[in-house]
């Protein structure tokens, strides 16, 4: 993995981090009164868990992202005149590599968004369907990165499940307080 690459998407990671940590606010007013499923992990667990979900992703997006040059692919196979086959700098690879960069930033533009519909907006049914559609782009992610680079793929495959976790977490805390976020005049 080229340095370069690894820097571009630590950084889109972190812009990502920061964008959703900007509207975030667990000590407000209205989130310490909505109510919250008994099995909710700890407030600490979430800045710890998404630390370590944000590093992955900048990593393991990093190795996919270079995987087209031909190096390291996990055990990929990248050479051969089978018609299912292609050469790391072949058209089709490149494509591959477009769309998946496409994703990347479908991916974190989803991500930040969370936050903002649900501490800024308050509408924790908008923001409980927009985790489910993070969730399904966390885990096409995880399928076009495994495609790319094996090892990357199952190295973000946490990250995937973490998103379905958040949806699961979500719906619960929008079931729990159903008059939440509808705005009233």
């Amino acid at each position: 993995m080229k340095l370069k690459t690894l820097a571009w998407t630590a950084a889109a990671t972190a812009a990502t981090a920061a964008a959703g940590g900007a509207a975030t606010d667990p000590n407000s007013s209205w989130y310490r009164q909505l109510r919250k499923p008994d099995w909710q992990p700890p407030a600490l667990a979430f800045p710890v868990v998404w630390t370590a979900l944000y590093a992955d992703l900048a990593v393991s997006s990093a190795a996919a992202l270079d995987s087209s040059n031909g190096e390291d692919s996990g055990n990929r196979k990248t050479s051969g005149t089978g018609a299912g086959s292609q050469k790391p700098g072949g058209t089709a690879r490149k494509q591959e590599i477009r769309a998946y960069r496409g994703a990347l930033a479908t991916n974190f533009v989803l991500n930040a968004a969370w936050s903002w519909l649900f501490w800024r907006s308050r509408r924790p049914w908008l923001a409980a369907a927009e985790a489910a559609v993070l969730a399904a782009s966390s885990a096409d992610l995880v399928r076009r990165t495994y495609r790319l680079n094996q090892r990357a793929g199952v190295s973000l495959a946490p990250y995937a499940a973490w998103c379905g976790f958040a949806t699961i977490l979500s719906t619960a805390i929008a079931r729990l307080n159903p008059g939440t976020g509808i705005r009233q005049k």
